[in-house]
């Protein structure tokens, strides 16, 4: 059984080339293809994963729970997630992309339907750990497919383009789940984005595509005639997982660094995600369909970031560490501005949420393109896995450690923590300043 289920995941084979004249055809429309399905694929991961920090406070008074015990959840979960990354990025490099996203779709479906019909901590607390190690399989082979249909000098801007699905699928649940949450309770905020992933499984396992190679389509490189600088290898054989961490990833000191960068940049990013709705609510007077809109704004105002400085790195010829550090600036100055706003001033809230959208999405999206301009096509899925990983190292810091400064000295120190991580961020990045793409 389990021998068959690997088998059935394997990369699909190549097929016999096509002639000249199918080539350019059908290559266009396989690019959009592959890009649709990647980015409502990535988008419905989002709704299947951020629902929880919309409905906590919701979820929290109709089971007793306080913030401590929510704080382990999202940690739980966010720890599991940071390993899956890493460890569903390595598998997503050796699986066909089309089978393991499906898959990991209705996987975590069911782990959302689950949660919404228990009321034990101790379930709850397991469950959303196992969503978080699930919900690993959704950028792998996203970043795989994109890195194989599309060539280095697109992917600034395709990525930035493409990371806008998870400010529409994070932005789109906290409407969602308020929604549902307010008509129906809390545990409607995990049936119907759940039930959601499940259509959208089915829609992708018929819509996505592995390589061009499987569609009897040469190497984007070869099609689009962009070789990259000091492109590593062209061969699609195996490596073993010893062998693709010794030859990509441990002997890297970039990889590291922006790793390191990456565990203050998603603290800074998931600080007013998991927290931002709960945080408006308590020290603001805002409601629960406002804290869900505060939700939306902050990743509506993400993906204006993404598209308009990812096509911006382009221009600068792939330095995306320059760009990421530029927008460092306003993003300290936002997390100030938000610590002094008075209550009563909703609109300003959300422009300054807006800004720290806008300026905290640019290195989240880019240090997951660095990993491929800095790694190799074979093991985009198990480099941005290893940065990833650090990065939800980064968000379980958040998660427990800004619940505990809230509900132990209150919400103010909690931003303060948050603010002095961006700064971290910040001076990390500053190093990437001249780093241009080498794969």
């Amino acid at each position: 059984m389990i021998t068959h289920l690997i088998q059935w995941f394997k990369p699909a084979p190549a097929a016999p080339r096509r002639g000249a004249g199918e080539v350019v055809r059908l290559y266009p429309r396989f690019r959009w293809r592959v890009f649709e399905a990647a980015y409502l694929g990535y988008a419905t991961f989002y709704l299947v994963r951020n629902n929880l920090g919309v409905v906590a406070k919701e979820l929290g008074a109709a089971l007793h729970y306080d913030k401590s015990d929510l704080g382990n959840i999202l940690a739980c979960s966010a720890m599991a997630y940071g390993l899956g990354k890493f460890l569903m990025g390595f598998l997503s490099d050796r699986s066909d992309s089309r089978k393991f996203i499906a898959a990991g779709l209705l996987l975590t479906a069911g782990a959302n339907f689950a949660f919404g019909a228990v009321a034990s901590y101790r379930l709850h607390l397991a469950l959303w750990t196992l969503n978080g190690l699930i919900q690993g399989m959704g950028y792998g082979p996203c970043a795989r497919s994109l890195g194989y249909w599309y060539s280095y000098k697109e992917r600034g801007a395709i990525f930035g383009v493409w990371n806008t699905a998870h400010n529409l699928g994070g932005g789109l649940v906290g409407v969602i789940a308020a929604a549902c949450a307010g008509s129906f309770g809390w545990p409607s905020a995990f049936f119907v984005p759940g039930l959601i992933a499940s259509v959208a499984a089915v829609y992708l396992f018929w819509r996505m595509r592995d390589t061009p190679q499987s569609q009897g389509l040469p190497p984007v490189e070869e099609y689009k005639n962009a070789y990259p600088p000091q492109d590593p290898s062209t061969d699609h054989g195996d490596l073993s997982f010893r062998q693709m961490l010794s030859r990509y990833i441990l002997g890297n000191h970039w990889l590291w660094l922006i790793s390191a960068a990456n565990f203050f940049v998603y603290i800074a990013r998931y600080s007013m995600l998991d927290w931002g709705p709960t945080y408006l609510k308590e020290t603001k007077g805002v409601s629960l369909m406002g804290g869900g809109v505060s939700t939306l704004v902050v990743e509506l105002s993400g993906a204006a970031g993404m598209l308009s400085m990812g096509w911006l790195s382009d221009q600068f010829g792939g330095r995306r560490g320059r760009v990421s550090t530029l927008c460092m600036i306003p993003l300290l100055g936002a997390f100030a501005g938000l610590i002094m706003t008075p209550p009563g001033m909703f609109w300003l809230d959300l422009c300054l949420l807006g800004l720290i959208g806008f300026s905290v999405y640019v290195p989240v999206m880019f240090l997951g393109v660095m990993s491929l301009d800095l790694s190799s096509k074979k093991a985009v899925g198990t480099a941005a896995g290893f940065v990833g990983m650090f990065g939800y190292l980064g968000r379980v810091v958040e998660g427990k450690g800004m619940g505990w400064l809230a509900q132990h000295y209150g919400w103010h120190p909690a931003l303060y923590a948050v603010f002095a991580c961006a700064a971290a961020a910040a001076t990390l990045l500053a190093f990437t300043w001249n780093v241009r793409p080498r794969a």
